[in-house]
This record gives C-alpha cells, structure tokens and sequence, in this order.
C-alpha cells in the first residue's frame, strides 16, 4: 500500500478530528511515519507508525477504532502491520518500559486484556523503534514535551539501544543532546 493509499485510510478514520499533543493526530501519525520513512524502516513499521494510535495507547487515551475493529482493519493496512500496531497500542508501558536495559528478554504485558509474553527479538526491534519515533515526532514538535520528557525519554532510548537501529540512536541523541 503506497503512502498516499495509507494517509486517504487515515483520513477515513477522521484521525483529523483527533486533537493530540501539539495539534491533530493525523499530524502526529503522518510526522511518525515519515520519521521511520527517513530511517529506512520497512513498510511495515512506516504503515505501523501511520496507525500506532488507532486503538489508543497507554499515553493517549482516545482510540480511532474498535478492538472489535481489528479484522477489518488488518485487512485495509495488513496483517503483519495490525499486529504491530495492537502490540503496540496493547502495550502496558510502566510494566514493559522498566526491562529495557535490566532484562535480557522482554516479557509484555497487554494492557488491554491483563495477559503476558515474551517479546521475541523481531517484535522488540520494531517495537521500539516505534517508540523512539513517536517520542521524537513529539519532541521535534514541542519544545516544552522535550524540556518536561527530553531527560527520562533519553534514559530509556538508552536502554533500549541494543533494539534500535543506528539511524534512530542517532536520531534520539540529536533531538535529545540539549536536555542535559
């Protein structure tokens, strides 16, 4: 699916209509993917960071469709996309985030139905260089998110490096380098 075959699905969902840190979400959603996009993520995580809101997440409460949603919406982006974008919307981030760095392997909490499981490798990488490139969308766009979270999130990227790509450590000790 091409980006703007991608962006049109997004707008059908009124991501639009979604008010969000520093403005709408669709802007938050399109400035994720186009963070991974520059990364040279795959199109998998780029769709996945399109949509990483659409069922809501522990830091955003709203959500632009359904769990009863997740068929259909598996069957517009993709199933390997859909998986990724629940884990991520799923994820438990008080439980999950305090591992990066203390765990050699990363047990996940689904926030949505209280169950557990291990992360494989895969899933880890993509889950956090999601995460890194959500937090960077809202740090590039805030000055005050980067001066309240700059410190505590570069800590984590920290931890989370052995799971990140070269682009996105660089990426986050740029953004990131003025809070200290």
């Amino acid at each position: 699916m091409n980006m703007d075959t991608r962006f049109k699905v997004l707008e059908s969902l009124n991501a639009g209509d979604f008010q969000h840190l520093n403005g709408d979400l669709e802007s938050h959603l399109k400035g994720t993917a186009s963070i991974l996009e520059s990364w040279g993520a795959s199109e998998v995580l780029q769709t996945a960071g399109l949509f990483h809101a659409a069922y809501g997440t522990a830091g955003f409460d709203m959500n632009m469709v359904s769990l009863e949603q997740r068929d259909s919406i598996a069957k517009t982006i993709g199933k390997d996309e859909e998986a990724l974008v629940y884990l991520y919307c799923s994820c438990d981030r008080e439980f999950v985030f305090r591992q990066f760095g203390h765990q050699d392997k990363i047990q996940f909490k689904d926030r949505f139905n209280g169950r557990f499981f291990p992360l494989d490798i895969h899933r880890t990488k993509m889950f956090c260089e999601l995460t890194v490139a959500n937090e960077l969308e809202l740090v590039h766009s805030s000055e005050a998110f980067k001066q309240e979270h700059g410190k505590g999130l570069y800590h984590l990227f920290v931890r989370m490096e052995a799971y990140l790509s070269h682009s996105a450590i660089q990426a986050f000790k740029v953004a990131l380098d003025s809070v200290f």
